[in-house]
C-alpha cells in the first residue's frame, strides 16, 4: 500500500466543495474528485448537473465512482493532521464551517458555496481560478437562510406587500409590481415597532400578573366562602336532624304508650277473669261435696245455707282490641313537616344573615349632609333630633326640609352591610339612597325617586314603595341590618335580634353611588322619640 508523502499539504487531499480532507472520495466523468456527500448535495441543490470545478454540464445526473487510491491516501494523510490549537471565537462572531475540532473565527462567507471560511480555509477561494469567481461577503451566520430558494441569490430587499425578504431577481419576476425597500430601511421600521412592543410588553405582563393575583384572591375568597357555607350548612342540617330525631322519639313514645295502655287493659281483664274462676271453682267444690250427702236433713239444711253464686260479668261482649296506629305516623309526619318548615325558615334566615354579615362595612355619618336639627356623636355613629334648628353654613349636600343624614361612604359596586340600633324609638327611617336625590324639597320616598327605606311608626312596619308594602312586626325591633348587592340590584332588611329576614327589594336598578341614610324621626312622636339611631358593629356570635 502506498504511504502518505509527508511533504504533501492538506490542500492536496481536500475536497474543493467542503475544503476538508476527502471523505469517501469519488471521481466525476470530467475527472475531478469530491467527497461523495458533498457532490451529491451539490447536485441535489442545482437545476443542472455540472462540475463545481470546471462547470462541465451533464445531461443526466452522473453516478461517480469511488477513487480507491485517493481514498487510501486521504485516510493516511488524515492520521498525520495535527489537532489545531483552541480557537478564539466570541459569541457574536461567526465560526468557520470547515474547521475540524474546535472552530476558528470565519473571515468571509461565500454566497455560492453558502459556507463561512476562516482565513486558512478561505485560501482556495483566493487561489483557485474558479473559486475566485465566487462572491465573498462579510461573515454571515446561517447562510442558507439568507439565500433566495428560487434564484439562489442573496436576499437583499424586503417586499412590504407580502412581508417577505426577496432577492434582486424577485423584483423582476414574482414581485415585479410590488414596491420593495432595502433590508436596512425595513429593519429600522421594524426596530421602531419592536421598541414600542418592548415598552408595551412589560405593562401587559404586569396586567396579567395583577389578573393572576386577582384570580387567586377570588379562589381564596371562594375557599373561605365554601368553608363558611359548609360550617353554616352543618349547623343547619344538625338542627334539622335534631328535629327529625325528636319527632321520631315522640312517635315511638306515642306508639309505646298505646301499647302499654292495651297491655294494662288486658292485664286488668285477666285478673278479673282469674278471680271469677277462683270463686266459681270454690262454689263448684261446695256443690260437689253437697251432692254426695245422703243425709236428707243435713242436705236440706246445708242447701239452705249454700252461698249465692258469685257475681260474674257477661264476657261474651268483652274483648281486648289491638291499639290502632292508623293516622299516628301521618299526624307525626304532619307535625314534623310543620316543625321543619318553621325551623328551616328560622335556620335559613339565620344562615343568610350570617352570610350577609360577612360584607360588613364601617360607615360614619357625614355632618355636611345632616339637617340643622340633627345632633351627631363625635365618632359619627349616632344621631338624634335635637329639636332646635342650628345655624349652619350653606352646603349643597345638606338636607334642609327633612331631618335626614347620609354617611360619608358611598358604594358603586359589590355588596355591603351595616346594622342600626333602633331600640326605644317610636319612629324611624333607614336604608339607602342614591346620590342625586333632592336634598332641598320633598318627594315620595320610593325606589322610583331613589329611596330604598324601611319605616317604623305607630301604624307598624312598612317598606316605602308605591303602594306601601306593609310588613308583620312580631315583636319590638331592637336592631335592623341592611344588606345591598349593588350588581344584582337587591336591598334587604333583617331583624338582627330575632335573626329573621324582614323584606327584600329585588330587581332594583342602580346607576349611581348609593349612600346609607338615617332619619331618627321627630323628637316628640307618640311620646318620647329622643333615643338616637346608632350604627352598631356586627356581632358575629348573635
Amino acid at each position: 500500500m502506498a504511504s502518505a508523502n509527508t511533504s504533501w499539504s492538506e490542500e492536496d487531499f481536500s475536497c474543493s466543495i467542503c475544503l476538508d480532507v476527502f471523505s469517501s472520495p469519488v471521481t466525476t466523468p470530467c475527472g475531478h474528485n469530491f467527497c461523495r456527500t458533498c457532490i451529491t448535495k451539490f447536485w441535489d441543490e442545482q437545476v443542472k448537473y455540472k462540475c463545481p470545478v470546471c462547470n462541465k454540464i451533464f445531461d443526466t445526473k452522473p453516478d461517480p465512482q469511488v477513487n480507491t487510491l485517493l481514498s487510501e491516501l486521504a485516510a493516511q494523510f488524515r492520521t498525520t493532521v495535527r489537532v489545531k490549537e483552541q480557537p478564539c471565537v466570541e459569541p457574536a462572531e461567526v465560526p468557520c464551517d470547515f474547521c475540524t475540532g474546535t472552530q476558528q473565527k470565519a473571515v468571509k462567507s461565500c454566497l455560492v458555496c453558502l459556507i463561512s471560511y476562516c482565513q486558512t480555509h478561505l485560501e482556495p477561494h483566493q487561489r483557485v481560478a474558479v473559486l475566485k469567481k465566487h462572491r465573498l461577503v462579510e461573515p454571515m451566520d446561517r447562510l442558507e437562510d439568507r439565500m433566495c430558494k428560487k434564484h439562489d441569490r442573496l436576499l437583499e430587499l424586503f417586499c412590504p406587500t407580502e412581508q417577505v425578504c426577496v432577492c434582486l431577481l424577485c423584483t423582476v419576476t414574482d414581485h415585479k409590481s410590488h414596491p420593495v425597500v432595502p433590508l436596512k430601511e425595513e429593519y429600522e421600521v421594524k426596530t421602531a415597532q419592536l421598541g414600542k412592543i418592548e415598552a408595551e410588553v412589560p405593562q401587559m405582563i404586569q396586567e396579567r400578573k395583577i389578573k393572576i393575583k386577582e384570580i387567586k384572591d377570588r379562589v381564596e375568597l371562594s375557599n373561605k366562602d365554601a368553608d363558611r357555607e359548609i360550617a353554616i350548612g352543618g349547623q343547619v342540617f344538625t338542627a334539622l336532624i335534631g328535629c327529625v330525631e325528636k319527632c321520631r322519639d315522640e312517635f315511638n313514645q306515642t306508639v309505646q304508650e298505646k301499647l302499654k295502655s292495651t297491655e294494662k287493659q288486658a292485664e286488668d281483664l285477666i285478673k278479673e277473669l282469674e278471680q271469677e274462676i277462683e270463686d266459681l271453682t270454690n262454689r263448684c267444690s261446695e256443690v260437689k261435696q253437697l251432692s254426695h250427702t245422703k243425709d236428707h236433713l243435713h242436705f236440706l239444711q246445708t242447701f239452705r245455707s249454700l252461698k249465692d253464686p258469685p257475681p260474674t260479668r257477661d264476657w261474651t261482649t268483652v274483648e281486648v282490641r289491638p291499639p290502632s296506629y292508623v293516622g299516628t305516623l301521618r299526624r307525626s309526619l304532619d307535625q314534623l313537616e310543620e316543625t321543619l318548615n318553621m325551623e328551616m325558615k328560622k335556620l335559613r334566615d339565620d344562615a343568610v344573615l350570617k352570610r350577609v354579615q360577612q360584607y360588613e362595612v364601617d360607615v360614619t355619618l357625614d355632618p355636611d349632609t345632616a339637617h340643622p336639627k340633627l345632633i351627631l356623636s363625635e365618632d359619627g355613629k349616632q344621631v338624634h333630633d335635637g329639636g332646635v334648628r342650628k345655624v349652619l353654613p350653606d352646603n349643597p349636600k345638606r338636607f334642609t326640609k327633612y331631618t335626614l343624614v347620609l354617611t360619608r361612604q358611598s358604594f358603586s359596586s359589590g355588596r355591603f352591610y351595616f346594622e342600626v340600633q333602633v331600640k326605644d324609638k317610636t319612629a324611624w327611617w333607614l336604608g339607602v339612597v342614591r346620590e342625586s336625590i333632592d336634598r332641598i324639597g320633598g318627594s315620595m320616598w320610593t325606589p322610583e325617586t331613589g329611596y330604598w327605606t324601611l319605616h317604623y311608626n305607630k301604624d307598624g312596619l312598612v317598606f316605602r314603595d308605591n303602594p306601601l308594602v306593609r310588613l308583620p312586626l312580631r315583636a319590638e325591633l331592637q336592631k335592623v341590618g341592611v344588606f345591598v348587592d349593588y350588581d344584582e340590584g337587591v336591598v334587604s332588611f333583617y331583624d338582627v335580634e330575632a335573626r329573621v329576614h324582614i323584606y327584600s327589594a329585588t330587581g332594583c336598578t342602580f346607576s349611581e353611588p348609593l349612600y346609607p341614610f338615617l332619619y331618627p324621626g321627630p323628637r316628640c312622636y307618640e311620646g318620647n322619640n329622643s333615643a338616637p339611631l346608632i350604627i352598631s358593629p356586627v356581632n358575629q356570635t348573635d
